[in-house]
């Protein structure tokens, strides 16, 4: 099993930075692929982006350029670094980890872009 918890969500003005962190604890060898989505109010859920390997990543259209994402093994935390943040980046962030078998989802961090 795989717990996964997200933190760094708030509010910040349009072209501000966040950067969200995911801790993991659990199995956490047997997880391949890590990543990011985010869920708008009335939109479905949506990969921002999501890192294989430790070192293969993939970004949504949307976020290329603007967003990072990483991970410290020996923390075991993933983190998204987010800068020149837009109102349409506002949305529900979740974690995201899969194994072979499952599909683990933290709680999410609301992050918010408003001035």
């Amino acid at each position: 099993q795989v717990h996964l918890v997200e933190s760094g969500g708030g509010l910040v003005q349009p072209g501000g930075s966040l950067r969200l962190s995911c801790a993991a604890s659990g199995v956490i060898s047997s997880i391949y692929r890590m990543g990011w989505y985010r869920q708008a109010p009335g939109k479905e859920r949506e990969l921002v982006a999501h890192i294989i390997s430790y070192a293969t990543t993939t970004y949504a259209d949307s976020v290329k350029g603007r967003f990072t994402i990483s991970r410290d093994n020996a923390k075991n935390t993933l983190y998204l670094q987010m800068n020149s943040l837009k109102p349409e980046d506002t949305a529900v962030y979740y974690c995201n980890g899969r194994s072979t078998t499952n599909n683990y989802w933290g709680q999410g961090t609301q992050v918010t872009v408003s001035s």
